[in-house]
């Protein structure tokens, strides 16, 4: 499995089958978490202002599909999963396939940074809940945002004390029990430069008790001119 970092192996611990199998029940009886759910609000409502529409989306990091499981029902035509950790793909797929969407969705397993360059641009990019689960975050927004033709949604923890509490108190844990994994608090203004950088401008965002909700357009095209 392709990997540029060094956290891959405690993600795939961490997001084991039986993880997996409890967020799919989850999603089947609940449907989308509640920042998920903001993200895709906002992807549509970002999506029928410009009147662009989407036909491709990429998510990252896309752990059981929620993102592409929902937009897919209407809102974009065909999806490219992007997904480190084996349990993830195993029920997403089933997902998919039980969703009549097998032909829709081209899964990929790995670590995207180590593949951004194999893996084809889109109208959409997601990574929702990803920045949060990644050492580099420079290079995974960096590459990322560069994959997109018109719209980028990124969920990331906001960088408030209780944010920052928690997490160090969870990574303390984890680190207690022999797990590889940790979460990671990325200054929100970083993510945001880096995302303008790319040549995109936020249009809508959201905020939740721990989570920023944020939405970008493409104004930048890829020679450097405007977006059209």
């Amino acid at each position: 499995m392709p990997c540029s970092c060094c956290g891959c192996e405690g993600i795939e611990r961490h997001f084991d089958d039986r993880k997996s199998r409890k967020d799919l029940d989850r999603f089947r009886k609940r449907g989308p978490d509640p920042t998920t759910q903001m993200l895709i609000e906002s992807l549509r409502h970002a999506t029928r202002a410009s009147g662009l529409g989407t036909n491709t989306l990429l998510d990252i990091g896309a752990g059981i599909g929620v993102v592409h499981h929902e937009l897919l029902e209407g809102d974009v035509h065909q999806a490219v999963h992007v997904e480190i950790a084996s349990g993830h793909l195993e029920v997403a797929r089933e997902e998919t396939e039980r969703r009549g969407h097998a032909s829709r969705v081209r899964f990929v397993r790995g670590d995207f940074v180590a593949l951004a360059d194999g893996i084809e641009i889109a109208d959409l990019v997601t990574l929702d809940r990803v920045i949060c689960c990644y050492p580099d975050m420079q290079a995974l927004v960096r590459l990322s945002a560069a994959r997109t033709r018109q719209l980028y949604g990124a969920v990331y923890p906001r960088d408030a004390w209780w944010v920052r509490l928690v997490t160090a108190l969870d990574n303390a844990r984890r680190r207690f029990k022999g797990s590889a994994f940790r979460s990671y608090v990325h200054p929100p203004d970083a993510i945001r430069a880096e995302i303008e950088r790319a040549g995109l401008e936020l249009v809508e965002s959201r905020r939740s008790f721990v989570w920023e909700i944020a939405v970008y357009r493409r104004v930048v095209d890829y020679r450097g001119g405007a977006a059209t």
